[in-house]
């Protein structure tokens, strides 16, 4: 308890140490690793209600844009704040240049961060609810409050210039990125084997041009597309056979663990893919990380996220592969079989669950190394119980795991989506360039 408590009497103390004695020893302007998170942190906590809780709920695939493009914004906006960083202009694709800070003259990086992820959160949920849209000013005006405080007038309002022209920029940007396309007419190939939609709901495919969206960074798939799946048959010794009838043979002797497993990564109710950012923010919040940090993981984390889900959505739609209920039902003859939750409305092959999981995993692992100890809470407040990790492999294959004990997904699927987001992860690591070169 009293180690909770100094860690918080710090977060007030430190920042108004550092302009104190700026003002009175003409000290160089201060660095954002001189600033914890909290500002990023609330944020984060923020952005992940608004995915949870507006509407029309955005889960699935969707929140991994608002996840990488605020990422992208708050690094961009505390990058002037670390001198061995550069901007990640022309380095992401079509990334416009970035407005520049006054050399030798103090910012608040704090302030900065605030104004941008305020910015950044209200564009992306313009339709939020009014409770919410209130919410986002509380939090703003809070921190800001603090920061008036810790910085003064001038430095203050310099500093929220500057974050808000960043996050206008970002997510003039954003707009760009193919999105709004997603959902364009699709009229699905018809065939054996071929998807098509899935009981109960029978949904049109969701994204069927996602693929088509813009890349976060140049030639980030290179190397992944993954092999062809097992070619349709209804011989009982073909692979393809033996691969629908594991799914099967699974659903009649699931464990309550298993299918636990399943619901945790349901992800609805709950965040779609904005898990993987709740479970980012948990990771940075056991790390105490300090706003740098925070603004490099974030930003990296949620890129290559966008990009594996990218990668996923082209293979997914090359191939148009039938998922399980339809072949069981159908070919193994159980008409009254069932997956545990209803099956998303898109191709199976590959797993876009093991795909961004793959990919976000690889990049942790370069933070943090793959042997990282943490517990994911994110749904606490569902009444279901943490997750315990050891490692981000170990993270991976539940993820993996999970999707096949739901009756969703093949296992061919799950491991091939996770190899190729994997190797997005690795290609990202190896293209993007945070740190200046010496």
């Amino acid at each position: 308890m009293k180690k909770q408590y100094l860690y918080s009497v710090l977060i007030f103390i430190v920042p108004v140490f550092i302009f104190s004695a700026q003002k009175q020893n003409g000290c160089k302007p201060a660095q954002s690793n001189m600033y914890f998170s909290e500002v990023a942190l609330k944020w984060i906590d923020m952005q992940l209600e608004l995915m949870r809780t507006s509407s029309p709920f955005i889960g699935g695939l969707p929140p991994s844009r608002p996840f990488a493009y605020t990422g992208i914004a708050l690094y961009e906006a505390v990058v002037p704040g670390m001198p061995a960083y550069q901007t990640l202009s022309g380095q992401l694709t079509g990334m416009p240049a970035m407005p520049e800070t006054v050399p030798g003259i103090a910012y608040h990086w704090p302030a900065c961060a605030n104004a941008a992820l305020a910015a950044m959160n209200r564009n992306f949920f313009p339709n939020t609810s009014d409770d919410n849209k209130s919410a986002m000013d509380a939090l703003e005006n809070e921190l800001n409050r603090q920061y008036m405080t810790e910085a003064g007038d001038e430095v203050f309002q310099r500093s929220v210039q500057f974050g808000r022209a960043v996050a206008q920029l970002i997510f003039d940007w954003s707009k760009t990125d193919g999105a709004a396309n997603a959902n364009a007419p699709y009229t699905p190939p018809v065939g054996f084997g071929l998807w098509a939609p899935t009981p109960p709901v029978f949904a049109p495919a969701f994204g069927p041009h996602w693929g088509n969206n813009r890349l976060m960074v140049e030639g980030s798939l290179d190397g992944c597309e993954p092999p062809a799946p097992p070619a349709y048959s209804t011989d009982v010794a073909s692979d393809y056979y033996q691969m629908v009838k594991e799914v099967y043979d699974i659903s009649l002797t699931l464990t309550a663990d298993q299918i636990a497993l399943a619901l945790f990564y349901r992800d609805n109710p709950g965040f779609g893919d904005g898990h993987y950012l709740s479970i980012l923010k948990q990771i940075l919040e056991q790390e105490k990380a300090t706003l740098d940090v925070t603004a490099i993981v974030l930003a990296k984390t949620g890129i290559a996220c966008v990009d594996a889900g990218i990668g996923c959505w082209r293979t997914k739609f090359k191939h148009n592969q039938q998922r399980p209920i339809k072949y069981i039902r159908e070919v193994l003859a159980h008409p009254e079989w069932n997956t545990l939750f209803d099956t998303p409305p898109f191709p199976d092959f590959p797993s876009g669950h093991a795909a961004i999981a793959g990919s976000f995993a690889e990049i942790l692992k370069g933070f943090f190394g793959n042997n990282y100890h943490f517990t994911d809470h994110t749904y606490d407040y569902l009444g279901m119980a943490p997750r315990l990790y050891n490692s981000f492999d170990e993270l991976s294959k539940e993820i993996c795991d999970s999707r096949i004990y739901a009756g969703i997904h093949y296992r061919y699927s799950c491991e091939k989506g996770y190899e190729q987001g994997k190797k997005i992860g690795q290609n990202i690591e190896r293209k993007l360039k945070f740190k200046k070169s010496v």
